[in-house]
């Protein structure tokens, strides 16, 4: 960690922030004091009830009946938010409504390019919500989409929120049983699907994948179409499919929202873990609407009027991040293709033509312009700009100094992780702090986070596990199909029981108070910035016959790297050869994608296991990343520990 300062909001910038007007509202209408933005988050911490109350009539939030109480029971993950109350996040979007001005941005590596105002979001939200409306969609039916980033994924999660039902979404470039392993678990009655996508300048079609998927979610009534590649052709699919145009051509002047309770699901996101199907997290239409209010607000202080854009595709939780700019009132940007292409500067130039105020991208993407020289500020001025967000991954500290060397010196560089858990950041930006190389700002409002060593003790200033161990909003109502919470207690809850354990090691400093990530601590791979289950990988291995057994880890390196392994044992009298390791990138990529295609893979003796029968994933990666070996893996629990010898010999040469 350094002292150098990078960068720190001038007396206007923070005079001017929602975050200095929460704290003078709180001064004025409930007789608090603070100094500092740690006094604020001290306070929002001790006094759970008391701040997430604030926040509720600090934005006015409207509820169609009263709430009885703010919070049953700080006991996780047994809590229960604003019993009683009835709202709808859509609703909450559209009072910011201004109907001339501009909601969506749009464009794509073809250059289309569209203006959605107000007025024209509601009337294709409208007509959306009527025709599921028509078809028989009512709250807590489930509509999935198969989308890539475009103005009708936006349109068709806001009717669907809406109405009430339960929105969930992946982008065209997963897998056909990636996709199916997801949508089948929650049972769809609608899939929105497109033709294909663009990316590298290359069309992708997809038609054959949806209508297979389709067939194998039993479940669905009916399918609508974005005909994205071949524009108003439907002929290549069932006659039944739907093509969404003519959806929007229902004229209705109606969008009416369906309150809910605050503990209704809004969506399902997806996180997988080491063994089994993806998870099916489900979050609140009031935790979101809360936290997205809170987060946008405070620590990314997006006004009325300014353009907010995320790099993100609609399997990635920042896409439903980024909608939350709508309750600020907040233009969104959309783009839909590479963020490279035609070259490294494309997305500055976006940036710099669209006037973008707040742009956002992952740790990867900065670490790969700073890796291949590239110096936006020598093309373009982003007068506009006045914050980088960047997640995904940490961010090092040579791409903090990066930023403000290459891209803008002036701009406030909003380093957060959260993760798809919760759909927001546990730590990221304030404009009350100074920003330091390697460092994010702060720990979010609301958020009672600390680094634990191995005994359960908060430390500060050495390396510990990211523990948050009071309940927040956001938090999962539960994962979908998951008896008595059993997965759910199982993903967060058992290490340190009845607190939060999100799997990062983090390090906080006693004098900034910023938080430094350092990579994952438990066995899901962090890939570029994309959450993997190991489970994917394994059950696309297992489809190989001459293969026995794999195991895999992700590392987070210096200098932004990663580095994803594979180690396989072969069935006896089989080698691994080059013919082997193609088939196994040809299988990942078209089971899943190409972030699930390894680095290298190398042929072990044994795989590591328990005595229980679990691979010893997280173990190994301690091993590769160097930590000592008493810390990394206990052998007496170990099935095979004579297994380990190579592991520990191959650390050496990496």
């Amino acid at each position: 960690m350094s002292d150098n300062k990078l960068w720190e909001g001038s007396t206007p910038f923070k005079e001017n922030s929602h975050l200095f007007n929460y704290q003078k509202w709180l001064t004025d209408n409930h007789n608090l004091h603070f100094n500092t933005y740690e006094d604020i988050w001290q306070w929002s911490v001790t006094n759970t009830s008391d701040f997430w109350k604030s926040i509720w009539d600090y934005f006015n939030v409207i509820s169609h009946s009263p709430y009885e109480s703010v919070l049953k029971t700080t006991t996780m993950p047994d809590f229960e938010w604003f019993h009683g109350a009835q709202l709808n996040y859509a609703e909450h979007i559209f009072r910011q409504s201004q109907p001339n001005q501009t909601a969506i941005i749009f464009s794509n590596e073809q250059d289309e390019y569209i203006e959605l105002s107000w007025a024209d979001l509601k009337q294709k939200v409208a007509s959306m919500a009527a025709y599921l409306k028509s078809i028989g969609v009512t709250k807590g039916d489930c509509v999935v989409a198969f989308l890539p980033n475009v103005p009708e994924a936006t349109i068709s999660f806001l009717a669907v929120n809406s109405i009430g039902a339960i929105w969930s979404s992946t982008s065209p470039d997963f897998g056909t049983e990636s996709v199916i392993d997801r949508f089948a678990q929650i049972k769809p009655k609608v899939f929105i699907t497109t033709d294909g996508y663009y990316y590298n300048g290359k069309p992708y079609d997809k038609t054959s994948v949806a209508i297979d998927i389709a067939k194998a979610l039993p479940t669905l009534e009916k399918v609508i179409v974005l005909l994205y590649l071949n524009k108003d052709d439907i002929s290549k699919f069932p006659g039944d499919f739907i093509n969404i145009n003519s959806v929007f051509k229902i004229i209705t002047d109606q969008l009416v929202f369906e309150p809910v309770d605050f503990s209704h699901p809004i969506w399902v996101l997806y996180s997988s873990g080491t063994t089994g199907l993806p998870k099916a997290i489900v979050h609140s239409h009031g935790g979101i609407l809360l936290e997205h209010l809170k987060y946008m607000a405070f620590h990314n202080d997006v006004h009325q009027g300014e353009r907010y854009f995320w790099y993100s595709t609609t399997g990635w939780m920042m896409w439903n991040f980024l909608q939350s700019a709508l309750l600020m009132g907040a233009t969104i940007v959309l783009y839909d293709g590479s963020p490279t292409y035609p070259n490294f500067n494309m997305l500055w130039k976006f940036s710099e033509d669209l006037k973008i105020n707040h742009f956002g991208t992952s740790a990867p993407f900065l670490v790969a312009s700073m890796k291949n020289n590239i110096t936006p500020k020598n093309e373009y001025a982003l007068k506009p700009l006045r914050s980088i967000s960047s997640t995904g991954a940490p961010l090092p500290h040579e791409a903090f100094e990066y930023v403000y060397n290459n891209i803008k010196s002036d701009v406030w560089l909003c380093s957060m992780a959260g993760g798809t858990d919760v759909c927001t950041a546990f730590v990221g930006g304030t404009p009350l702090y100074a920003v330091y190389p390697g460092e994010i700002q702060c720990k979010a409002l609301g958020v009672s986070l600390y680094a634990y060593d191995d005994s359960g003790q908060a430390v500060e200033d050495e390396l510990g596990e990211m523990v948050i161990d009071k309940p927040m909003p956001s938090m999962p109502i539960y994962f979908w199909n998951d008896d008595n919470n059993k997965r759910y207690k199982a993903s967060y809850f058992e290490h340190f029981p009845d607190k939060w354990r999100h799997g990062d090691f983090i390090k906080i400093n006693s004098k900034t108070h910023g938080i430094v990530i350092y990579g994952r601590s438990d066995a899901t791979l962090n890939r570029h910035g994309i959450r993997i289950g190991t489970s994917e990988i394994y059950r696309c291995i297992n489809k190989i016959n001459t293969i026995e057994d794999s195991l895999i880890v992700n590392l987070e390196l210096e200098g932004g790297q990663h580095y994803m392994p594979l180690f396989v044992k072969m069935k006896p009298s089989y080698k691994l050869t080059d013919d082997v390791k193609i088939a196994i990138n040809q299988q990942l990529k078209k089971e899943y994608s190409p972030r699930h295609v390894p680095d290298d893979i190398i042929e072990v003796a044994d795989i590591p296991y328990t005595i229980s029968g679990k691979k010893m994933e997280a173990p190994i990666k301690k091993i590769l990343l160097k930590m000592p070996f008493e810390k990394s893996i206990n052998v007496d629990s170990m099935k095979n520990p004579e297994s380990v010898d190579f592991f520990i010999e191959f650390a050496k040469t990496i």
